[in-house]
């Protein structure tokens, strides 16, 4: 199994509808390590860490609109180098 991150940045209503506490506990279930932060322009960034199949799944999960009370517009995506390792899945401010 080969290790990956992906960087992603999902666009829509998804600040204040408890989207980064869902992706946190989405990822954390499949064992990814990252993290989820509202950006300045309304969307949210997700870093995604582990194995490659793992984080596909969180990134189609991201595509089919995340938690409920989101509404997703689109997803863009692109490999990562992490400059450091994570040691869980957080959510930053």
């Amino acid at each position: 199994m080969s290790k990956v991150c992906t960087l992603a940045w999902v666009h829509g209503t998804v600040q204040g509808v408890g989207f980064r506490y869902s992706t946190q506990h989405q990822a954390t279930e499949l064992g990814l390590t990252g993290y989820a932060r509202n950006r300045d322009d309304g969307s949210v960034e997700v870093l995604a860490c582990g194995e490659a199949e793992q984080v596909e799944k969180l990134i189609a999960w991201l595509k089919a609109g995340g938690p409920r009370s989101a509404r997703v517009e689109k997803v863009l995506t692109e490999p990562h180098q992490p400059g450091r390792e994570y040691m869980n899945f957080g959510i930053r401010y």
